[in-house]
C-alpha cells in the first residue's frame, strides 16, 4: 500500500499526548512541532487515525512543503505539485483555510485565491478540460505558512474531530472533546480509579473518560470526507477500522465516574449527551455544589474545568469558589486534582501550590492546567 505523510493538529501543549496515541496505533512519527504531529501511514492509517485518535482536531494528508516569498513563486510551486494524484476530474476542491506566521505572504484570502487558481491550471492541463463541474467528492485544502515555508495538506476529516456525534445539547463555555480527552490522558487516571468532575457542565470530561474506560473509539458514530475518496482510501479500510472499533467496545465494566453541577439545565444536557455516547450507565450525574463534594474512598481524581470569571456575574464570586474547591479537595483522602483555568489566583485561593503546572491554549485563551498530585495507591498483591 502507498505510504502517505499525515498531519495531526492538536492544542498547543498537547503534542506529547497525541504522539503517544499515534505510536499506540502502530504508526511512525516523522516530526513533532508546536500544535501538530506528522506521521507516516498507508490508506488504512487514514481511516484508523480518524476513527481512533482522541486528541487531534483533524487528519490532513500532506501534499508538500514549499518555500514561497512572492505570490508568483507560490503560484508556480503550487502548480508544479501532482494534484492529479489526489483530486479526480470531478473532485470539488478549494483552499478552505490559510494561515501565516512570520512570513512575507500573510493575507489568507490572497493565498487562498492564488493557490486555487494554480491548482485549476495544473488540472486543466492534466485532464484536458477548461471547466470543472466539481460535483464529486470534496477535497478541502489547508495551508499553513511558517517563516515563508507553506505546509500544504488536504483535509481527510471534514467536520472537526472534536465533533464526536454525541454533543447535541450544549451549555455555555464548553471545553472541546479533543482537549478534554487529552487532559485526561495527561493524568495517571484509568478505568479502575475514581473520577469526579464537580463542574461538569454538559458532561464532556466524564463522557470522554467513560468512552476511554469502555474503549469506545471517538470516531465510531460519525462520517469523514475521505470515505468518498475511493481512489485513495479503499472502502475496506473504513470497514476494517469500524469493525475493530466495534470489537473493542466493552460496556461490561464497573466504573466510578461522577459529574456534579449546580445548573439543572447543564445536567439535563450532560445526561442526554452521555446517553447519545452510549455511556450513560457508566456515569452518575448529580446536582451538587463543589463545597458538598465528598467521597468515602481514597486515591480518586478530580479532573475539572471550573469557571474562569470571563462572565461578569462570576467574577466577584471566584475567590470564594476556588476557596471551596481547595477546602473540598483537602477533605478527600489521598486524592489528586487536575484543573484547567485561566484564573490567575487559582493556587492562591485554593490554598496550596500545584505540584505541576502546564500552559495550554484553549482556543486563543491562555489557560493553566494545575496538577495537584496525590500518592499512588499501593500495588495490588501479585498472585
Amino acid at each position: 500500500m502507498e505510504k502517505f505523510e499525515l498531519i495531526a493538529p492538536c492544542h498547543f501543549g498537547m503534542e506529547a499526548v497525541l504522539k503517544r496515541e499515534i505510536l499506540d496505533l502502530g504508526y511512525e512519527i516523522v516530526k513533532v512541532e508546536d500544535g501538530k504531529v506528522t506521521f507516516e501511514a498507508d490508506a488504512q492509517g487514514i481511516a484508523d487515525a480518524n476513527v481512533f485518535l482522541r486528541s487531534t482536531e483533524r487528519i490532513l494528508l500532506k501534499v508538500a512543503e514549499v518555500k514561497a516569498e512572492t505570490f508568483d513563486e507560490l503560484f508556480e510551486k503550487t502548480k508544479a505539485l501532482p494534484w492529479e494524484n489526489y483530486i479526480p476530474k470531478d473532485g470539488k476542491f478549494w483552499v478552505a483555510k490559510a494561515n501565516s506566521v512570520k512570513s512575507k505572504l500573510f493575507s489568507p484570502s490572497d493565498i487562498q485565491s492564488i493557490m486555487k487558481r494554480a491548482i485549476v491550471e495544473r488540472l486543466k492541463g492534466v485532464y484536458g478540460v477548461s471547466w470543472f463541474e466539481e460535483d464529486g467528492a470534496s477535497f478541502p485544502i489547508r495551508v499553513a505558512f511558517m517563516k515563508d515555508v507553506a505546509t500544504i495538506g488536504i483535509d481527510t476529516s471534514g467536520v472537526s474531530l472534536h465533533k464526536r456525534g454525541y454533543r447535541k445539547m450544549i451549555v455555555k463555555a464548553p471545553i472541546t472533546e479533543t482537549l478534554a480527552s487529552a487532559l485526561i490522558m495527561l493524568t495517571p487516571w484509568n478505568k479502575d480509579r475514581i473520577l469526579v468532575d464537580p463542574f461538569c457542565g454538559s458532561g464532556t470530561f466524564p463522557i470522554e473518560a467513560a468512552m476511554m474506560a469502555a474503549d469506545i473509539a471517538p470516531g465510531m458514530n460519525r462520517s469523514f470526507l475521505a470515505e468518498d475518496w475511493k481512489h485513495l482510501v479503499p472502502r475496506k479500510c473504513w470497514y476494517e477500522a469500524n469493525e475493530e472499533a466495534q470489537d473493542r467496545v466493552n460496556l461490561n465494566i464497573d466504573t466510578d465516574i461522577q459529574g456534579f453541577d449546580i445548573d439543572p439545565e447543564a445536567l439535563k444536557a450532560a445526561r442526554a449527551n452521555a446517553k447519545m455516547a452510549g455511556v450513560d450507565k457508566l456515569i452518575h450525574f448529580q446536582q451538587r455544589p463543589v463545597k458538598e463534594l465528598r467521597h468515602p474512598k481514597p486515591y480518586g481524581f478530580i479532573i475539572t474545568n471550573p469557571p474562569y470569571g470571563e462572565r461578569l456575574e462570576e467574577k466577584e464570586n471566584l475567590a470564594q469558589l476556588y476557596r471551596e474547591i481547595g477546602e473540598s479537595y483537602a477533605r478527600l483522602d489521598k486524592w489528586s486534582m487536575y484543573l484547567i483555568t485561566s484564573y490567575e489566583k487559582a493556587e492562591n485561593d485554593i490554598g496550596r501550590k500545584a505540584d505541576k503546572n502546564r500552559k495550554i491554549y484553549n482556543g486563543m485563551l491562555k489557560t493553566y492546567y494545575y496538577q495537584f498530585l496525590g500518592p499512588r495507591p499501593p500495588k495490588k498483591n501479585q498472585k
